[in-house]
Protein backbone atom coordinates (compact mmCIF):
# COMPACT_ATOMS: atom_id res chain seq x y z
CA UNK A 1 0.00 0.00 0.00
CA UNK A 2 -0.37 1.99 0.28
CA UNK A 3 -0.28 6.40 -4.82
CA UNK A 4 1.35 27.60 -10.33
CA UNK A 5 -0.99 30.73 -9.06
CA UNK A 6 -0.68 32.55 -5.57
CA UNK A 7 -3.24 31.93 -2.86
CA UNK A 8 -5.84 34.59 -1.98
CA UNK A 9 -4.84 36.29 1.16
CA UNK A 10 -6.78 35.38 4.19
CA UNK A 11 -7.48 36.59 7.66
CA UNK A 12 -5.30 34.52 10.21
CA UNK A 13 -5.59 35.57 13.69
CA UNK A 14 -3.24 39.05 14.06
CA UNK A 15 -1.58 38.05 10.95
CA UNK A 16 -2.64 38.12 7.36
CA UNK A 17 -1.89 35.34 5.00
CA UNK A 18 -0.75 36.90 2.04
CA UNK A 19 1.99 38.30 4.99
CA UNK A 20 3.28 34.43 4.92
CA UNK A 21 3.40 33.45 1.10
CA UNK A 22 6.11 34.57 -1.27
CA UNK A 23 6.05 33.36 -4.58
CA UNK A 24 9.04 32.21 -6.93
CA UNK A 25 9.14 31.13 -9.86
CA UNK A 26 8.33 27.38 -9.27
CA UNK A 27 8.75 27.34 -5.44
CA UNK A 28 6.54 29.24 -2.72
CA UNK A 29 7.08 29.62 0.48
CA UNK A 30 4.73 29.14 4.12
CA UNK A 31 5.28 29.81 7.62
CA UNK A 32 3.65 27.59 10.19
CA UNK A 33 3.93 27.26 13.90
CA UNK A 34 7.51 26.32 13.82
CA UNK A 35 9.17 28.22 11.21
CA UNK A 36 8.68 29.15 7.25
CA UNK A 37 8.77 26.31 4.63
CA UNK A 38 9.15 26.23 1.17
CA UNK A 39 7.51 24.09 -1.51
CA UNK A 40 7.41 23.50 -5.47
CA UNK A 41 4.87 25.13 -7.53
CA UNK A 42 3.75 22.68 -10.56
CA UNK A 43 1.11 22.56 -12.90
CA UNK A 44 -1.67 24.58 -10.93
CA UNK A 45 -0.49 22.58 -7.57
CA UNK A 46 2.06 24.03 -4.78
CA UNK A 47 3.03 20.86 -2.71
CA UNK A 48 5.04 20.75 0.42
CA UNK A 49 6.62 17.55 1.63
CA UNK A 50 8.51 16.11 4.37
CA UNK A 51 7.32 19.21 7.20
CA UNK A 52 8.15 17.65 10.16
CA UNK A 53 4.90 17.72 12.54
CA UNK A 54 6.33 16.29 15.92
CA UNK A 55 10.02 15.13 16.47
CA UNK A 56 12.07 12.61 15.58
CA UNK A 57 10.80 9.68 17.58
CA UNK A 58 13.84 8.26 17.99
CA UNK A 59 16.35 7.17 21.48
CA UNK A 60 14.48 8.31 24.53
CA UNK A 61 11.51 9.05 22.23
CA UNK A 62 11.00 5.87 20.92
CA UNK A 63 7.57 4.43 22.91
CA UNK A 64 6.84 7.96 24.06
CA UNK A 65 3.96 9.85 23.16
CA UNK A 66 4.90 12.06 19.64
CA UNK A 67 6.93 15.39 21.35
CA UNK A 68 6.73 19.09 19.82
CA UNK A 69 8.59 19.99 17.06
CA UNK A 70 12.20 22.04 17.18
CA UNK A 71 11.70 25.13 15.66
CA UNK A 72 13.87 26.49 12.69
CA UNK A 73 15.81 28.95 12.00
CA UNK A 74 15.73 30.62 8.38
CA UNK A 75 13.13 28.47 5.58
CA UNK A 76 13.52 25.03 5.24
CA UNK A 77 13.06 22.71 2.38
CA UNK A 78 9.97 21.31 2.25
CA UNK A 79 10.47 19.77 -1.76
CA UNK A 80 10.98 16.14 -0.86
CA UNK A 81 8.97 13.25 0.97
CA UNK A 82 10.81 12.22 4.23
CA UNK A 83 11.45 9.03 5.56
CA UNK A 84 8.67 6.16 5.81
CA UNK A 85 8.22 4.78 9.26
CA UNK A 86 10.56 2.09 9.88
CA UNK A 87 9.38 -1.39 8.36
CA UNK A 88 9.68 -4.31 6.08
CA UNK A 89 8.61 -3.48 2.97
CA UNK A 90 6.24 -5.86 1.49
CA UNK A 91 7.12 -7.51 -1.93
CA UNK A 92 3.50 -7.21 -3.25
CA UNK A 93 2.07 -3.80 -2.03
CA UNK A 94 -0.03 -1.67 -4.06
CA UNK A 95 1.58 1.10 -3.46
CA UNK A 96 5.08 0.71 -3.30
CA UNK A 97 7.47 3.05 -0.59
CA UNK A 98 8.88 6.12 -2.77
CA UNK A 99 11.94 6.46 0.20
CA UNK A 100 13.60 4.15 2.36
CA UNK A 101 11.88 3.11 6.26
CA UNK A 102 13.92 5.12 9.15
CA UNK A 103 12.92 5.30 12.43
CA UNK A 104 12.71 9.46 12.36
CA UNK A 105 9.67 9.70 10.30
CA UNK A 106 6.97 11.71 11.86
CA UNK A 107 6.79 14.35 8.36
CA UNK A 108 3.64 15.20 6.81
CA UNK A 109 3.13 16.26 3.47
CA UNK A 110 0.36 19.27 2.33
CA UNK A 111 -1.24 19.51 -1.29
CA UNK A 112 -3.27 22.73 -2.26
CA UNK A 113 -4.20 24.37 -5.00
CA UNK A 114 -1.99 27.29 -6.57
CA UNK A 115 -5.22 29.70 -6.67
CA UNK A 116 -8.38 29.63 -4.47
CA UNK A 117 -11.89 31.35 -5.01
CA UNK A 118 -12.54 31.21 -1.56
CA UNK A 119 -10.77 32.17 1.42
CA UNK A 120 -10.64 29.12 3.36
CA UNK A 121 -10.62 25.35 1.43
CA UNK A 122 -12.10 22.09 2.48
CA UNK A 123 -8.76 19.86 4.35
CA UNK A 124 -9.18 16.44 3.53
CA UNK A 125 -6.65 14.16 5.74
CA UNK A 126 -5.31 10.65 4.24
CA UNK A 127 -4.55 7.55 6.69
CA UNK A 128 -2.30 4.82 4.89
CA UNK A 129 -3.02 1.30 5.24
CA UNK A 130 -0.65 -2.08 5.15
CA UNK A 131 -2.31 -3.49 8.52
CA UNK A 132 -0.20 -1.14 10.89
CA UNK A 133 3.36 -2.85 9.93
CA UNK A 134 3.54 -1.46 6.38
CA UNK A 135 2.85 1.34 4.50
CA UNK A 136 3.84 5.03 4.17
CA UNK A 137 2.87 8.66 2.73
CA UNK A 138 5.29 8.77 0.08
CA UNK A 139 3.94 5.75 -2.74
CA UNK A 140 2.96 7.72 -5.91
CA UNK A 141 -0.59 6.44 -5.46
CA UNK A 142 -1.24 8.99 -2.56
CA UNK A 143 -0.48 12.41 -4.58
CA UNK A 144 -2.66 14.67 -3.74
CA UNK A 145 -2.04 16.77 -7.08
CA UNK A 146 -5.65 15.72 -8.05
CA UNK A 147 -7.29 16.60 -4.76
CA UNK A 148 -6.06 20.15 -4.96
CA UNK A 149 -6.94 21.06 -8.49
CA UNK A 150 -10.85 20.52 -7.36
CA UNK A 151 -10.17 23.02 -4.71
CA UNK A 152 -8.98 20.84 -1.37
CA UNK A 153 -6.11 20.94 0.73
CA UNK A 154 -5.02 17.36 0.81
CA UNK A 155 -2.53 16.39 3.71
CA UNK A 156 -1.08 13.00 4.43
CA UNK A 157 1.71 11.78 7.19
CA UNK A 158 2.89 9.27 8.17
CA UNK A 159 2.62 7.74 11.90
CA UNK A 160 4.86 4.85 13.50
CA UNK A 161 4.30 1.21 12.70
CA UNK A 162 4.54 -2.72 13.73
CA UNK A 163 6.21 -2.56 17.16
CA UNK A 164 7.27 0.72 16.52
CA UNK A 165 4.09 2.30 16.58
CA UNK A 166 2.19 -0.51 18.75
CA UNK A 167 3.73 -1.98 21.84
CA UNK A 168 3.62 -2.77 25.62
CA UNK A 169 6.09 -3.53 28.67
CA UNK A 170 5.18 -3.09 32.25
CA UNK A 171 8.73 -0.70 32.27
CA UNK A 172 7.03 1.65 30.10
CA UNK A 173 4.42 1.42 32.40
CA UNK A 174 6.30 2.07 35.67
CA UNK A 175 8.08 5.21 33.32
CA UNK A 176 4.76 6.28 32.79
CA UNK A 177 1.69 4.99 35.31
CA UNK A 178 -0.67 7.34 33.63
CA UNK A 179 -0.20 7.18 30.22
CA UNK A 180 -1.12 7.41 27.67
CA UNK A 181 0.84 3.63 26.36
CA UNK A 182 0.49 1.44 24.02
CA UNK A 183 -0.83 2.95 20.83
CA UNK A 184 1.81 5.19 19.78
CA UNK A 185 0.85 4.99 16.03
CA UNK A 186 -2.55 6.29 17.22
CA UNK A 187 -0.96 8.61 18.94
CA UNK A 188 0.80 9.87 16.10
CA UNK A 189 -2.27 10.00 14.02
CA UNK A 190 -4.44 12.67 17.01
CA UNK A 191 -0.70 14.86 16.63
CA UNK A 192 -0.86 14.99 12.86
CA UNK A 193 -4.57 16.05 13.12
CA UNK A 194 -3.40 18.85 15.77
CA UNK A 195 -1.07 20.02 13.46
CA UNK A 196 -3.59 20.51 10.81
CA UNK A 197 -6.16 22.61 13.18
CA UNK A 198 -2.73 24.48 14.33
CA UNK A 199 -1.69 25.21 10.81
CA UNK A 200 -3.94 24.54 8.06
CA UNK A 201 -4.99 28.07 7.27
CA UNK A 202 -1.14 29.08 6.74
CA UNK A 203 -2.27 26.99 3.33
CA UNK A 204 -5.83 27.98 2.41
CA UNK A 205 -7.37 25.29 4.65
CA UNK A 206 -10.20 25.37 6.61
CA UNK A 207 -9.73 24.03 10.09
CA UNK A 208 -13.32 24.00 10.38
CA UNK A 209 -13.70 21.54 7.63
CA UNK A 210 -11.50 19.05 7.82
CA UNK A 211 -12.61 14.73 6.45
CA UNK A 212 -10.35 11.81 7.78
CA UNK A 213 -10.26 9.35 5.08
CA UNK A 214 -8.20 6.12 5.17
CA UNK A 215 -8.17 2.68 3.82
CA UNK A 216 -7.66 -0.95 5.78
CA UNK A 217 -5.70 -0.07 8.30
CA UNK A 218 -6.08 3.51 8.06
CA UNK A 219 -9.94 3.03 8.04
CA UNK A 220 -9.79 1.00 11.14
CA UNK A 221 -7.87 4.37 12.15
CA UNK A 222 -10.36 6.48 10.93
CA UNK A 223 -12.88 3.98 13.13
CA UNK A 224 -11.03 4.33 15.92
CA UNK A 225 -11.12 8.61 15.46
CA UNK A 226 -14.50 8.33 14.98
CA UNK A 227 -15.36 5.96 19.00
CA UNK A 228 -12.14 7.80 20.39
CA UNK A 229 -12.47 10.92 23.27
CA UNK A 230 -9.36 12.13 22.51
CA UNK A 231 -10.60 12.71 18.84
CA UNK A 232 -13.54 15.03 19.54
CA UNK A 233 -13.51 18.51 17.31
CA UNK A 234 -10.28 16.91 15.23
CA UNK A 235 -12.30 16.55 11.52
CA UNK A 236 -16.24 16.80 10.72
CA UNK A 237 -16.62 14.04 8.36
CA UNK A 238 -15.34 10.59 7.90
CA UNK A 239 -14.33 8.16 4.79
CA UNK A 240 -13.96 4.39 5.58
CA UNK A 241 -12.42 2.82 2.71
CA UNK A 242 -12.16 -1.29 3.50
CA UNK A 243 -11.82 -0.67 7.05
CA UNK A 244 -14.11 -3.06 8.77
CA UNK A 245 -16.49 -2.23 11.87
CA UNK A 246 -16.47 -5.37 13.51
CA UNK A 247 -14.60 -6.89 15.91
CA UNK A 248 -11.89 -9.16 14.62
CA UNK A 249 -10.52 -7.26 11.27
CA UNK A 250 -7.37 -6.78 13.62
CA UNK A 251 -6.62 -8.89 16.47
CA UNK A 252 -7.19 -6.30 19.59
CA UNK A 253 -5.21 -6.97 22.78
CA UNK A 254 -5.47 -5.39 25.90
CA UNK A 255 -2.85 -3.81 27.07
CA UNK A 256 -2.27 -4.91 30.54
CA UNK A 257 -4.68 -8.09 31.10
CA UNK A 258 -4.76 -11.25 28.78
CA UNK A 259 -8.20 -10.88 26.51
CA UNK A 260 -11.42 -12.95 27.04
CA UNK A 261 -10.08 -15.67 24.75
CA UNK A 262 -6.56 -16.01 26.33
CA UNK A 263 -4.86 -14.13 24.11
CA UNK A 264 -1.55 -12.77 25.96
CA UNK A 265 -1.68 -8.97 26.35
CA UNK A 266 0.17 -6.59 24.56
CA UNK A 267 2.85 -6.22 27.61
CA UNK A 268 3.06 -10.01 27.29
CA UNK A 269 3.74 -9.85 23.87
CA UNK A 270 6.44 -7.10 24.91
CA UNK A 271 8.24 -9.37 27.95
CA UNK A 272 8.26 -12.04 25.03
CA UNK A 273 10.04 -10.27 22.43
CA UNK A 274 11.98 -8.55 24.91
CA UNK A 275 13.47 -11.71 26.92
CA UNK A 276 13.98 -12.85 22.76
CA UNK A 277 16.58 -10.32 22.14
CA UNK A 278 18.44 -10.65 25.82
CA UNK A 279 16.38 -8.25 27.82
CA UNK A 280 14.53 -9.65 31.15
CA UNK A 281 13.58 -7.36 33.93
CA UNK A 282 11.00 -4.98 34.27
CA UNK A 283 12.82 -1.58 35.27
CA UNK A 284 14.55 1.40 33.93
CA UNK A 285 17.26 -0.40 32.70
CA UNK A 286 15.29 -3.26 30.66
CA UNK A 287 13.92 -0.23 28.87
CA UNK A 288 16.94 1.81 28.24
CA UNK A 289 17.80 -1.65 27.02
CA UNK A 290 14.79 -1.93 24.88
CA UNK A 291 15.37 1.55 23.78
CA UNK A 292 19.03 0.76 22.25
CA UNK A 293 18.09 -1.99 20.24
CA UNK A 294 18.73 -1.20 16.59
CA UNK A 295 16.02 -0.91 14.46
CA UNK A 296 15.70 -3.66 12.35
CA UNK A 297 15.85 -5.92 15.90
CA UNK A 298 12.43 -4.10 16.74
CA UNK A 299 10.80 -4.76 12.77
CA UNK A 300 12.21 -8.21 13.13
CA UNK A 301 11.25 -9.52 9.69
CA UNK A 302 7.37 -8.30 10.76
CA UNK A 303 5.17 -7.37 7.80
CA UNK A 304 2.05 -8.13 6.22
CA UNK A 305 2.85 -11.68 5.11
CA UNK A 306 3.41 -12.35 8.89
CA UNK A 307 1.17 -10.45 10.60
CA UNK A 308 -1.49 -13.08 11.26
CA UNK A 309 0.58 -14.15 14.06
CA UNK A 310 0.46 -14.66 18.03
CA UNK A 311 3.39 -11.89 18.03
CA UNK A 312 1.56 -9.37 15.52
CA UNK A 313 1.92 -5.95 16.96
CA UNK A 314 -0.94 -3.63 16.17
CA UNK A 315 -3.54 -1.42 18.15
CA UNK A 316 -4.49 -2.19 21.79
CA UNK A 317 -7.45 -0.91 24.10
CA UNK A 318 -5.45 0.81 26.20
CA UNK A 319 -7.84 2.99 28.32
CA UNK A 320 -7.02 6.18 27.24
CA UNK A 321 -7.21 6.32 23.59
CA UNK A 322 -9.08 3.31 22.66
CA UNK A 323 -11.78 2.67 25.38
CA UNK A 324 -13.26 -0.17 23.50
CA UNK A 325 -13.60 -1.31 20.59
CA UNK A 326 -14.91 0.16 17.77
CA UNK A 327 -18.08 -2.58 17.13
CA UNK A 328 -18.63 -2.40 20.69
CA UNK A 329 -18.78 1.97 20.52
CA UNK A 330 -20.52 1.54 17.36
CA UNK A 331 -23.75 -0.58 19.10
CA UNK A 332 -23.60 1.70 22.31
CA UNK A 333 -24.11 5.15 20.29
CA UNK A 334 -20.48 6.51 21.45
CA UNK A 335 -19.39 7.82 18.43
CA UNK A 336 -19.05 11.05 16.88
CA UNK A 337 -22.17 11.49 14.72
CA UNK A 338 -20.38 13.22 11.80
CA UNK A 339 -21.43 13.06 7.86
CA UNK A 340 -20.07 9.25 6.54
CA UNK A 341 -18.88 7.25 3.68
CA UNK A 342 -18.08 3.70 3.68
CA UNK A 343 -17.73 0.64 1.58
CA UNK A 344 -15.52 -2.18 0.58
CA UNK A 345 -14.14 -3.57 -2.84
CA UNK A 346 -15.95 -6.49 -4.95
CA UNK A 347 -13.06 -9.10 -4.42
CA UNK A 348 -11.77 -7.42 -0.97
CA UNK A 349 -9.88 -9.40 1.50
CA UNK A 350 -10.58 -12.20 3.64
CA UNK A 351 -8.50 -14.99 5.81
CA UNK A 352 -10.54 -18.26 5.76
CA UNK A 353 -8.42 -21.00 7.65
CA UNK A 354 -10.92 -23.62 7.05
CA UNK A 355 -10.30 -26.80 6.75
CA UNK A 356 -13.17 -27.82 5.07
CA UNK A 357 -16.54 -26.41 3.61
CA UNK A 358 -18.03 -27.71 6.47
CA UNK A 359 -16.08 -25.72 8.63
CA UNK A 360 -16.67 -22.55 6.54
CA UNK A 361 -20.51 -22.66 7.41
CA UNK A 362 -20.25 -24.07 10.97
CA UNK A 363 -20.22 -20.49 12.03
CA UNK A 364 -23.48 -19.70 10.24
CA UNK A 365 -25.64 -22.46 13.15
CA UNK A 366 -29.11 -23.17 12.01
CA UNK A 367 -28.29 -20.97 8.72
CA UNK A 368 -25.72 -22.92 7.77
CA UNK A 369 -27.63 -24.72 5.12
CA UNK A 370 -28.92 -21.81 3.32
CA UNK A 371 -25.51 -19.77 3.90
CA UNK A 372 -23.97 -22.79 1.29
CA UNK A 373 -26.62 -22.50 -1.41
CA UNK A 374 -26.30 -18.31 -1.03
CA UNK A 375 -22.16 -18.24 -1.26
CA UNK A 376 -21.44 -22.33 -3.48
CA UNK A 377 -25.43 -22.09 -5.65
CA UNK A 378 -23.18 -24.73 -8.10
CA UNK A 379 -21.99 -26.68 -5.31
CA UNK A 380 -18.37 -26.33 -6.21
CA UNK A 381 -17.52 -27.01 -3.25
CA UNK A 382 -14.01 -25.12 -4.22
CA UNK A 383 -12.63 -24.27 -0.47
CA UNK A 384 -10.57 -21.78 -1.28
CA UNK A 385 -12.14 -19.68 -3.47
CA UNK A 386 -15.64 -20.27 -1.27
CA UNK A 387 -13.92 -19.90 1.61
CA UNK A 388 -12.36 -16.68 0.71
CA UNK A 389 -15.57 -15.05 -0.18
CA UNK A 390 -17.32 -15.71 3.02
CA UNK A 391 -14.57 -14.16 4.93
CA UNK A 392 -14.39 -11.50 2.60
CA UNK A 393 -18.01 -10.60 3.96
CA UNK A 394 -17.62 -11.33 7.43
CA UNK A 395 -13.74 -8.46 7.17
CA UNK A 396 -15.05 -6.36 5.25
CA UNK A 397 -18.05 -6.18 3.38
CA UNK A 398 -20.55 -6.80 5.29
CA UNK A 399 -18.69 -4.48 8.30
CA UNK A 400 -19.06 -1.37 5.72
CA UNK A 401 -22.75 -1.71 5.40
CA UNK A 402 -23.21 -2.09 9.55
CA UNK A 403 -21.07 1.30 9.81
CA UNK A 404 -23.52 3.17 7.36
CA UNK A 405 -26.57 1.96 8.88
CA UNK A 406 -25.29 2.61 13.04
CA UNK A 407 -24.10 5.97 11.60
CA UNK A 408 -27.88 6.46 9.33
CA UNK A 409 -29.91 5.16 12.01
CA UNK A 410 -28.07 7.59 14.51
CA UNK A 411 -29.16 10.39 12.47
CA UNK A 412 -26.02 10.91 10.89
CA UNK A 413 -26.31 11.69 6.82
CA UNK A 414 -24.13 8.25 5.47
CA UNK A 415 -23.50 6.49 2.30
CA UNK A 416 -22.78 3.04 0.93
CA UNK A 417 -20.70 2.37 -1.78
CA UNK A 418 -19.30 -1.04 -3.15
CA UNK A 419 -15.87 -0.79 -5.78
CA UNK A 420 -16.63 -2.88 -8.40
CA UNK A 421 -14.33 -1.20 -11.38
CA UNK A 422 -11.33 -3.63 -13.19
CA UNK A 423 -8.93 -1.71 -14.54
CA UNK A 424 -9.78 -2.80 -18.32
CA UNK A 425 -5.72 -3.95 -18.73
CA UNK A 426 -6.50 -6.30 -15.44
CA UNK A 427 -9.67 -7.98 -15.98
CA UNK A 428 -8.39 -11.19 -17.00
CA UNK A 429 -6.54 -11.61 -13.89
CA UNK A 430 -9.04 -9.93 -11.57
CA UNK A 431 -12.34 -11.47 -11.88
CA UNK A 432 -12.89 -8.61 -8.84
CA UNK A 433 -11.67 -5.57 -7.36
CA UNK A 434 -8.83 -6.19 -5.29
CA UNK A 435 -8.12 -4.80 -1.40
CA UNK A 436 -6.86 -1.23 -2.23
CA UNK A 437 -7.17 -0.95 -5.76
CA UNK A 438 -9.71 1.81 -5.53
CA UNK A 439 -6.99 4.06 -3.77
CA UNK A 440 -5.38 5.45 -7.48
CA UNK A 441 -9.05 5.98 -8.71
CA UNK A 442 -10.28 7.75 -5.52
CA UNK A 443 -6.81 9.60 -5.65
CA UNK A 444 -6.75 9.94 -10.02
CA UNK A 445 -3.22 8.47 -9.71
CA UNK A 446 -3.83 5.77 -12.33
CA UNK A 447 -1.09 6.83 -14.23
CA UNK A 448 1.20 5.67 -11.47
CA UNK A 449 -0.41 2.07 -11.03
CA UNK A 450 -0.97 1.56 -14.73
CA UNK A 451 1.62 3.82 -16.83
CA UNK A 452 0.98 2.93 -20.69
CA UNK A 453 -1.75 0.63 -19.83
CA UNK A 454 -4.50 3.11 -18.58
CA UNK A 455 -7.67 3.38 -20.63
CA UNK A 456 -9.84 5.82 -21.40
CA UNK A 457 -12.35 4.24 -19.39
CA UNK A 458 -10.63 4.20 -16.28
CA UNK A 459 -9.30 7.56 -16.33
CA UNK A 460 -13.29 8.69 -16.66
CA UNK A 461 -14.26 6.23 -13.41
CA UNK A 462 -11.21 7.60 -11.79
CA UNK A 463 -12.15 11.26 -12.34
CA UNK A 464 -15.80 10.52 -11.23
CA UNK A 465 -14.62 8.91 -7.93
CA UNK A 466 -12.41 11.65 -7.16
CA UNK A 467 -15.02 14.18 -7.56
CA UNK A 468 -17.74 12.03 -5.49
CA UNK A 469 -14.85 12.04 -2.82
CA UNK A 470 -14.37 16.00 -3.20
CA UNK A 471 -17.97 16.82 -3.28
CA UNK A 472 -18.41 14.97 0.03
CA UNK A 473 -15.26 16.94 1.51
CA UNK A 474 -16.32 19.96 0.60
CA UNK A 475 -19.95 20.16 1.42
CA UNK A 476 -20.82 16.65 3.47
CA UNK A 477 -22.49 15.21 0.29
CA UNK A 478 -20.63 13.14 -2.61
CA UNK A 479 -23.43 14.78 -5.08
CA UNK A 480 -23.71 17.09 -7.43
CA UNK A 481 -21.77 17.80 -10.83
CA UNK A 482 -23.82 15.77 -12.94
CA UNK A 483 -22.62 12.97 -11.78
CA UNK A 484 -25.28 9.50 -10.69
CA UNK A 485 -27.37 10.31 -8.13
CA UNK A 486 -25.89 8.62 -5.01
CA UNK A 487 -28.82 8.27 -2.02
CA UNK A 488 -28.42 8.33 1.31
CA UNK A 489 -28.31 5.77 3.61
CA UNK A 490 -31.82 5.96 5.55
CA UNK A 491 -32.53 2.86 8.21
CA UNK A 492 -31.72 -0.46 7.20
CA UNK A 493 -30.51 0.45 4.16
CA UNK A 494 -29.70 -1.69 1.47
CA UNK A 495 -29.22 0.45 -1.21
CA UNK A 496 -25.27 1.30 -2.66
CA UNK A 497 -23.11 3.04 -5.21
CA UNK A 498 -21.15 0.62 -7.16
CA UNK A 499 -18.42 1.48 -9.38
CA UNK A 500 -19.00 -1.07 -11.54
CA UNK A 501 -17.23 -1.85 -15.27
CA UNK A 502 -19.86 0.19 -16.45
CA UNK A 503 -19.63 3.46 -14.51
CA UNK A 504 -21.31 4.21 -10.93
CA UNK A 505 -24.49 2.63 -10.69
CA UNK A 506 -27.00 3.00 -7.56
CA UNK A 507 -29.52 0.54 -6.81
CA UNK A 508 -30.25 -2.38 -4.00
CA UNK A 509 -27.54 -4.42 -2.70
CA UNK A 510 -27.21 -7.45 -5.32
CA UNK A 511 -25.55 -9.59 -2.46
CA UNK A 512 -28.32 -8.34 0.60
CA UNK A 513 -29.01 -11.93 1.35
CA UNK A 514 -25.42 -13.27 1.52
CA UNK A 515 -24.57 -9.64 4.09
CA UNK A 516 -27.80 -10.44 5.96
CA UNK A 517 -26.69 -14.23 6.84
CA UNK A 518 -23.98 -13.07 7.92
CA UNK A 519 -24.70 -10.33 9.71
CA UNK A 520 -26.71 -12.70 11.66
CA UNK A 521 -23.60 -14.37 12.51
CA UNK A 522 -21.97 -10.78 13.86
CA UNK A 523 -24.76 -9.46 15.59
CA UNK A 524 -24.99 -13.08 17.99
CA UNK A 525 -21.11 -12.72 18.42
CA UNK A 526 -21.73 -9.17 19.34
CA UNK A 527 -24.19 -10.00 21.69
CA UNK A 528 -22.56 -12.98 23.31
Amino acid sequence: MSPCRLLAPATLPGLALASLLTVHAASERVTVASGTLEGTVDSGVSSFTGIPFAAPPIGDLRWRPPQPVAPWKGVKAATAYGHDCAQLPFPGDAAPLGTPPDEDCLVLNVWRPASRPSPRLPVMVWIYGGGFVNGGSSPAVYDGSQFARRGVVLVSFNYRLGRFGFFGHPALTKESPSGPLGNYGYMDQLAALRWVQTNIAAFGGDPGNVTVFGESAGGSSVLMLLTSPLAKGLFHKAIIESGGGRDGLFPTRLLKRAGPTGAPSAEGVGVEFARANGITGEDAAALAALRALPADKVVAGLNMSTMMTPTYAGPMIDGTIVIESAETALRAGRFAKVPLIAGANSADIGFSFARSIDEVFAPFGDNAARARETYDPGKSDKLREVGMLVAMDRMMVEPARFVVRTFAAAGAPAWHYRFSYVAESMRKEWPGTPHATEIPFVFDTLQARYGNALAPADKAVAETANAYWVAFAKGGDPNGGGRPAWPACHGMCDGLLDFTNDGPKAGPDPWKTRLDLTAAVADRAGKS
